[in-house]
């Protein structure tokens, strides 16, 4: 097995010496790299492809939270910080882990264990908007969603849909829900075409989470989702979406 190619990013250089020594004493990881803020953050992500990055909150520049709003596509992401542990609770259910300053070894290395194990991560890594072109994302790769205070990293087949709400789009998944400030066609063209369907002019489905299809209005579809919500397809959209499942 390949060793786990780890990226530090804090704007402290103490910091950042700590973390290299304590991930040097964990078996079968390589810190491939530093950066001490977000744009230098960004770089380094897009240029080493890192299977996970410690990333501080609180920088100059802006914070983790910002850097990872930058990226098409998150890799494992564990947190360092000096906030007390009550500062992250928002955040606590939804990131790979957070660590809090001092790191206790012990911590890092369970943390990093978590990071081998994690279903979703993306062979390849993150790539930023600045150092790749943006390409259709596939259904294992992580995204980073962001609304307010709330986050997530998703894998994009754990989406269910993605709805037009005014000139935002609103992103179902799991049991949660984000409103995004992009619009549902800009949404549309990062999103692999194979698993998500424009079934009218405000929604975006995903096929694989579609348990049922009935005959809707119109020579038009009604499909029922495995969260039990319902979305229409137009009854222009309704032969593409035949051909697309026919055998």
């Amino acid at each position: 097995m390949s060793p786990m190619r780890v990226v530090i990013i804090d704007d402290t250089r103490l910091a950042r010496q700590e973390l290299r020594t304590l991930l040097a004493d964990i078996e079968g990881v390589t810190c491939v790299g530093e950066a001490d803020d977000v744009p230098a953050g960004l770089e380094a992500i897009g240029r080493l492809q890192p299977d996970l990055v410690l990333l501080d909150i609180q920088m100059p520049s802006g914070t983790g939270f910002d850097l990872l709003d930058q990226l098409d596509s998150a890799p494992a992401v564990i947190f360092t910080t000096a906030y007390d542990q009550h500062a992250l609770r928002a955040f606590e259910a939804n990131a790979l882990d957070y660590l809090v300053k001092p790191v206790v070894p012990e911590r890092l290395a369970a943390a990093v264990a978590k990071a081998r194990v994690r279903p979703a991560q993306a062979a390849s890594g993150a790539t930023a908007a600045e150092v790749a072109p943006r390409g259709p994302l596939a259904a294992d790769d992580q995204v980073f969603l962001r609304d307010g205070e709330r986050c997530w990293f998703v894998a994009l087949q754990e989406i269910s849909r993605v709805v037009v709400d005014g000139n935002y789009a609103r992103v179902w998944f799991r049991d949660e829900q984000a409103l995004l400030a992009r619009s549902l066609s800009a949404l549309e063209a990062r999103l692999d075409p194979a698993l998500f369907f424009r079934a009218n002019r405000n929604t975006l489905v995903n096929l694989r989470m579609v348990k049922n299809i009935d005959l809707g209005v119109g020579d038009g579809y009604d499909l029922t989702l495995r969260d039990g919500s319902t979305v229409e397809v137009s009854r222009r959209q309704a032969r593409e979406l035949r051909e697309r499942l026919a055998l």
